[in-house]
């Protein structure tokens, strides 16, 4: 069975972290199945970071915890560098940054609960899908 190629925006890290109940948490902890190849990049993981450090995201954890998870993120995802820029193509330069990152590692799918923000990347061989439609495709239940 092929690989399924995901890069994962900020909103499903710090969903994930703030309750282990719902898809995103299921879908973090899926990271070290061998079906799924997760893509980072240096700019993703400083947003990571600067989102699960924000004291208003209502993630319990404390900062070692924190700074642990980053790590381990970074020992599993694959490092893909982004060699050009043309923003902008989507409203917010955040996303834009996650697109580019999927365009570069030739990513299947943008794992976001905000879809609507990235309309029209279909054109670059990229869907924005939710966790539950990843977790569907390992065969658990979302």
């Amino acid at each position: 069975m092929g690989s399924h190629k995901i890069v994962i925006d900020t909103n499903i890290l710090v969903s994930g972290l703030r309750s282990a109940e719902g898809a995103s948490y299921k879908l973090l902890m899926a990271l070290d199945d061998p079906r799924l190849r997760f893509y980072l990049s240096v700019t993703l993981v400083l947003e990571y970071e600067a989102a699960i450090k924000r004291p208003a995201t209502g993630i319990r954890l404390s900062a070692v915890d924190k700074d642990s998870i980053l790590d381990y993120l970074c020992q599993l995802g694959v490092h893909q560098k982004v060699h050009f820029l043309w923003r902008p193509f989507l409203k917010d330069p955040s996303d834009d940054m996650v697109l580019e990152l999927a365009v570069a590692a030739e990513a299947d799918r943008i794992v976001t609960f905000n879809q609507a923000d990235f309309k029209g990347i279909e054109k670059f061989g990229v869907r924005a899908v939710k966790p539950q439609e990843i977790l569907k495709l390992l065969g658990e239940k979302p």
